[in-house]
């Protein structure tokens, strides 16, 4: 056996045994899939807003916000990071109308990152719990009744929500909907086993104290939302997902915009995990399963990607230079010898990894739960999975570049 071929089936095992890691739990848990605690008291909460730019979007979040049920939201803070449009004008007339439960705040200069705007706003908060939304989420009315629960655990130190994408009209962007479904569905299910790697922007919850202590959220980092929830793992709380929470966010429209939100993305989780490797094979949860499985899902991706470069640059330039020995000497190019019509054991553990991933894929659309939204169609789902899906290792290629290169820009 040829050592690409013994990458072939290491690759094979490893895609098998986490796609059937995640059926595993899903069969043991998918009675409680959605399934929430209710609160044995009400929770006092803030809900910080960092906000930049955001004119076409901040009136939705803050009206959404309001609209909430939960009746322990004491405070909506809406921190304005120095916007160049109308956005502090705009949360302002909000603060007049609800003196009471709208604060809007200016940052005293542009801190450059959302996470400087969140530790600013944090500053004004003296609830139980706070919360962060960005300026272009939309939580829906239960969202936060339906998170704040968990908190009766006092070793659970932060609560996060479903996102979903808001505008579908874009093609990308309806592939980024697709994308954002199954990544909800893959953290409930490592919520289970204490797995959640990030607590995201668009809606989560944390203990206030906790948040203290740990002295909130890292600005040094692309993202804070994965460098808090580490930190807090670190420190022995828990970190658990409401799937029946559901909030909106507004996806990139362009493939531009697209590439330098995941590049930020991955260059924050390289971040993270230089700040934690020390961290590795120890320290709970983090460093026996969640450091483990995000750097392992990062070699595998790129390492994938530099086989299947080098099989197609080998296999032209070996076609190459056949056809032009074959000129030359005047030979047959291809010959019935050439033809292998014979079926390998790889073949086999490729078709059991497509129909694997294609059951998980509809498995996780279907508990999107969005009645009220036309479903995708089968030519959208081929696509992101065999179209989309193989722009993730360019991704996390450039973004090792970028990183080794001290790129640190929002």
């Amino acid at each position: 056996m040829d050592w690409l071929t013994g990458v072939y089936l290491a690759y094979s095992f490893i895609a098998i045994y986490y796609i059937s890691l995640f059926l595993l739990i899903y069969v043991q848990n998918k009675k409680s899939m959605f399934e929430y605690v209710k609160p044995n008291k009400i929770y006092s909460l803030s809900i910080v807003v960092p906000c930049y730019n955001a004119e076409k979007n901040i009136t939705g979040t803050i009206q959404r916000l309001l609209e909430s049920n939960y009746s322990g939201l004491k405070k909506i803070i809406v921190v304005d990071d120095c916007s160049k449009d109308n956005s502090y004008k705009i949360a302002k007339e909000f603060q007049k109308k609800y003196p009471s439960k709208i604060l809007v705040v200016q940052t005293p200069k542009n801190t450059g990152n959302a996470a400087g705007a969140k530790n600013y706003g944090a500053k004004f908060v003296d609830t139980e719990l706070i919360g962060f939304t960005d300026d272009d989420s939309f939580p829906s009315k239960d969202s936060m009744e339906k998170m704040v629960g968990f908190f009766n655990d006092a070793q659970v130190g932060a609560v996060t929500s479903k996102v979903l994408v808001k505008n579908r009209n874009n093609f990308l962007a309806g592939l980024q909907a697709i994308e954002y479904k199954i990544i909800a569905f893959t953290r409930k299910l490592l919520g289970f086993v204490g797995g959640i790697y990030v607590t995201n922007g668009p809606l989560s919850i944390y203990r206030k104290n906790i948040f203290d202590r740990i002295h909130g959220f890292d600005e040094s980092n692309l993202t804070e939302d994965i460098e808090i929830t580490w930190h807090i793992v670190r420190e022995g709380y828990l970190v658990h997902m409401s799937l029946s929470t559901q909030v909106y966010t507004v996806a990139p429209e362009t493939f531009k915009s697209w590439f330098k939100q995941r590049i930020r993305w991955n260059v924050g989780g390289l971040q993270t995990i230089n700040k934690y490797k020390t961290s590795f094979l120890k320290c709970g949860m983090l460093g026996t399963f969640i450091l483990p499985f995000f750097t392992l899902s990062w070699i595998i991706a790129i390492f994938g990607l530099l086989i299947m470069i080098y099989r197609v640059v080998r296999t032209i330039i070996i076609r190459y230079l056949s056809t032009i020995y074959s000129v030359k000497s005047q030979t047959a190019i291809l010959t019935l010898q050439d033809i292998n019509l014979s079926v390998n054991v790889l073949f086999f553990f490729g078709l059991a990894i497509l129909i694997m991933s294609v059951f998980f894929t509809i498995l996780a659309l279907l508990y999107s739960k969005e009645t009220n939204l036309k479903r995708h169609s089968i030519f959208s789902i081929l696509v992101y999975m065999f179209i989309y899906m193989l722009l993730y290792p360019v991704v996390l290629i450039t973004s090792v570049y970028k990183y080794l290169r001290g790129y640190n820009k929002w």
